[in-house]
């Protein structure tokens, strides 16, 4: 009977722990109009995002790509930050949760060709 206490309390503390310590994901909201995305500079801390993409009067369905600064072949793009579904006019997607360690990256829409924007992680 010990045992199974000590283990129950040992799972208990475990379970606490991890709940406890769990990153929570962020949510950095941005949006796209014809050419170029609202949003031109990030500055964010280490960590794990979600990013909510929206399509601003964009007759084109729209995406979303991350790459390291300089990096921009499609081996380059950080997956887990393309939105999960193309975005049409008036409506919004959301990549996955995306953990950016720091440095300097860039964040652009291939579709509705916009200018590679700087994404800065300290």
């Amino acid at each position: 009977m010990k045992k199974y206490i000590t283990l129950s309390l040992a799972f208990a503390a475990m379970l606490f722990t991890t709940q406890t310590f769990a990153q929570k994901a962020e949510t950095v909201k941005l949006t796209q109009v014809e050419g170029a995305f609202e949003e031109t500079e990030l500055m964010l801390e280490a960590g794990t995002y979600v990013f909510e993409v929206a399509n601003d009067g964009v007759d084109l369905e729209v995406g979303f790509v991350i790459v390291p600064k300089g990096k921009t072949e499609m081996s380059d793009h950080i997956k887990e930050a393309y939105v999960q579904k193309m975005i049409k006019d008036g409506e919004k997607s959301t990549s996955q949760e995306v953990t950016l360690a720091a440095g300097e990256y860039e964040y652009f829409c291939p579709m509705n060709p916009t200018p590679h924007y700087s994404l800065v992680v300290k």
